[in-house]
């Protein structure tokens, strides 16, 4: 990465944007541009997502899954600021003017032990770049889960039932107005299935997702 936060010619070779036609739910390229009619993915067909659209700016892989490593246990924090320009990118045209941005949230005694939260620092960045206003503690994870990595789908939908809820001191906030909920990485989408379940079930308006960087199978 240069001085300015951007990406070097090399690095650019090495990052795999998302452009063209994508899943509307989860944001993934579709293979020979999908059906235009309904945009959406075999994972999100089979399993139909609770929130309205969902957007990622770079797959994960080469570069994209070294900037989101670095941005998450690195300490490269300035990293948010370019990488909330591309989720801002790859969002346009679905976010509503009135929405609320909110970061998925990290157990407190994780967050005490990385000093701050890579989603958090996405969505503050985020708003900076769109102009929404943002929530940093709007959504709390109320129970310890383990590490999702090296788990099933099935499994991480699983660990993550109910550990997820709305501050009861920012519902307010949301009453029936839309959000748009942050994360680093996509992967399975419990993690986000449980956040949007959360601002659902506490009366929010329509739930829209975006993340960094989308986990897909290689073609």
């Amino acid at each position: 990465m240069d001085a300015d936060f951007g990406l070097c010619g090399g690095c650019w070779r090495d990052t795999s944007f998302i452009g063209g036609t994508v899943c509307d739910a989860c944001g993934v390229p579709l293979p020979g541009g999908g059906d235009v009619a309904s945009p959406h993915c075999d994972a999100c067909l089979v399993t139909p997502r609770p929130w309205a659209q969902g957007r990622t700016a770079l797959l994960y892989r080469d570069m994209g899954r070294r900037l989101v490593l670095a941005l998450k246990h690195g300490d490269r924090q300035e990293i948010a600021r370019p990488a909330a320009r591309w989720m801002a990118q790859a969002a346009q045209g679905i976010l509503p003017d009135a929405a609320l941005i909110a970061p998925v949230p990290l157990y407190w005694l994780r967050l005490l032990k990385r000093r701050y939260n890579q989603s958090g620092l996405l969505a503050k960045a985020l708003s900076v770049e769109t102009g929404h206003s943002w929530c940093p503690d709007l959504l709390q994870r109320v129970r310890r889960t383990p590490s999702l990595d090296g788990l099933g789908r099935a499994e991480r939908f699983n660990v993550l039932q109910e550990a997820i809820r709305v501050h009861p001191r920012r519902r307010h906030r949301i009453i029936t107005r839309p959000v748009i909920l942050v994360d680093d990485v996509f992967t399975s989408g419990a993690t986000l299935t449980a956040c949007t379940e959360a601002c659902l079930a506490a009366g929010s308006g329509p739930v829209f997702v975006l993340a960094l960087a989308r986990v897909a199978k290689e073609t």
